[in-house]
This record gives structure tokens, C-alpha cells and sequence, in this order.
């Protein structure tokens, strides 16, 4: 890539439910902190998952510091309506956003919650921020909704754009769209596992984007099994679980031929993907723990340094 992924001022991440998207996202903010950027990680879904992760409470639309140089915040489009009246109109928004008829009819337009999102997004990555006290950051990560709904984020400015023709809405949205289609600027990554559903959701995912004048800069391929034993190795494992007669021992050997079973599989998943995305696949390493914490996240930052360097 001749632009680092780091290196632009925002980053989506985007991806299935269920494969890692915001723990690959916490950990390319890790990185970048390592690397001394000022970094945010925007949660979009509202959940505090990030901030619960390094033990906070959840604290919505906070910008909450997880470590040096290293925040993040839990936006919700209500809150982004409000900040965002308030930065234009003063006192007099403040109050029109409080309005509950008026928040429900504003939530109530197709698109205005993405695009109030995005708006918070965009508002986090200007270099002279807008609200009161902010404070600019170097990098701000998107941990997106799942694939759909992560294009309708994408989409959101460009189309409220062309919709309003004129006036303040469509202005912040042509501002906003040509900031997303700026690749200096924005980069887009998917999270995925190799495994056939989230593989086809990938691929889905690309064909939409370059339909769209985008394109995906990285995929994360999360939960990859280690290639632990060579061709050569099977008949043997097979023929030690034949002759095994200890129960713990041909466990042992039934969880190593599964887990190379697993890995063949997955590799011809990556294969898949590396035909479709070539260069652009980032190998993440499959984390045996109950949970994830800052220790698994550490791992996965180490895994993307040595990948991104």
C-alpha cells in the first residue's frame, strides 16, 4: 500500500457479527498508540464493549482514555444530534434537540442515524475540532456495524447529499462524502474468519465497494489455526491413534489431526480470499482464552506489528 493503514486519519472497520470486529479494531488502536499516534477507537453500536474491556464502566459518548495515547468512545445518534445543534444553532439547538417530537421525527428519516454517526466520525478526525474543549486526534478507528449496515455508514453523506441538492444538509454531507472518498485520508479494512460464510460476506463486501468507486485497504483474517504438523506428519499421528491405547494419549492425538483438519480448511479459505484480495490480507492468530483482555490484545497488536511493518 503506498499510504500506511495507519496512516490516514480514519480507518472503518467493518465485518460479520462474530469475528472479532472490535477486538481487531482495539488492537489496530493499540498499535497505532505504540506507534505514537493519538488514537480513538469510536464504538458505533452504543454497547461499550471497548471501554468494558479495559475494565471502565460504560460511559456513552464519552471520550474515555484506555491507556497512553490510546481512547475511545461509545457514539449513539442522539447524542451526535444534540452536540451537533448545539455547535450550530447554540442555546436555541440545544433546546430544539432536547425536543422529543423533534428527535423522533429526525430518527424517524431513513439514513439520519447513519449519517449522524458519521458526522461524530468526521467531527473526531478534523485537525480543529468543532466541539467545545476537543482535543484533535491523529487516528480515528471505526469499529463499524456488521457488513450491511457498515456500507449504509459509508454511503450515508454522499447520499444526503445528493438528496438535499442545498443548505446546511446537503454542505455537511458533500464535506463528509468527499472526505470518505479521499484515500489519503480514509482507508476502509474488513474482519473476517477463514471460514466459508464470513469469506463469501468479505468478497460480497468488495464487489459493493468497487461498485461504489471504494475499495477494502486490509482484511484481518481472525482465528487462524497455526500450521503445527507437515504432510508428512498425518500418517504418522494416524497411525500412533491406531496403535494408542492410553485414553489420554489418543485424545491428544484426535486433537491434533482435528486442529490440521481445521487448518487445511481455513487454508483454503485464505486461499480464496488471497485470489480475490491479493497483498492485502492481514493473518491474525486463533487466541485460546475464555475471554478477551488487554493481554489477548496485546498479542493481537504484536500479530498486526509484524504484519504492518
Amino acid at each position: 500500500m503506498p499510504i500506511h493503514l495507519l496512516d490516514r486519519r480514519i480507518l472503518f472497520v467493518t465485518g460479520k457479527g462474530g469475528v472479532g470486529k472490535s477486538s481487531v479494531s482495539l488492537a489496530l488502536g493499540l498499535l497505532a498508540a505504540r506507534r505514537g499516534r493519538r488514537t480513538i477507537v469510536a464504538e458505533v453500536s452504543s454497547h461499550e464493549h471497548l471501554q468494558r474491556a479495559f475494565g471502565h464502566d460504560g460511559r456513552r459518548f464519552e471520550e474515555v482514555e484506555l491507556g497512553p495515547g490510546l481512547f475511545t468512545i461509545s457514539i449513539d445518534p442522539e447524542h451526535a444530534m444534540e452536540e451537533y445543534l448545539r455547535v450550530k444553532a447554540g442555546p436555541i439547538g440545544q433546546v430544539l434537540g432536547h425536543t422529543r417530537l423533534f428527535q423522533a421525527l429526525t430518527m424517524a428519516t431513513p439514513g439520519m442515524r447513519e449519517l449522524l454517526t458519521v458526522g461524530k466520525i468526521w467531527e473526531l478526525a478534523q485537525p480543529e475540532r468543532r466541539t467545545r474543549d476537543g482535543v484533535p486526534y491523529d487516528l480515528v478507528i471505526a469499529d463499524a456495524p456488521s457488513t450491511g449496515h457498515g456500507i449504509g455508514l459509508i454511503r450515508a453523506p454522499r447520499t444526503f447529499a445528493e438528496i438535499a441538492r442545498m443548505g446546511p444538509i446537503h454542505h455537511q454531507g458533500s464535506t463528509i462524502a468527499k472526505t470518505l472518498a479521499d484515500r489519503e485520508f480514509t482507508a476502509i479494512a474488513a474482519v473476517c474468519t477463514p471460514e466459508e460464510m464470513p469469506v463469501n460476506e468479505t468478497v460480497a463486501l468488495h464487489e459493493e465497494l468497487v461498485g461504489y468507486g471504494l475499495d477494502l485497504d486490509a482484511v484481518a483474517v481472525n482465528a487462524c489455526y497455526a500450521e503445527r504438523f507437515a504432510d508428512a506428519e498425518l500418517p504418522v499421528l494416524t497411525g500412533a491413534l491406531a496403535g494408542a491405547e492410553l485414553p489420554r494419549t489418543r485424545a491428544a492425538l484426535r486433537a491434533a489431526l482435528s486442529e490440521r483438519a481445521r487448518a487445511d480448511v481455513q487454508a483454503q479459505q485464505l486461499d480464496r480470499l488471497e485470489q480475490v484480495l491479493p497483498g492485502k490480507l492481514i493473518r491474525l492468530p486463533f487466541l485460546f482464552a475464555p475471554a478477551i483482555g488487554p493481554a489477548q490484545l496485546d498479542a493481537l497488536a504484536d500479530a498486526l506489528e509484524d504484519q504492518l511493518a
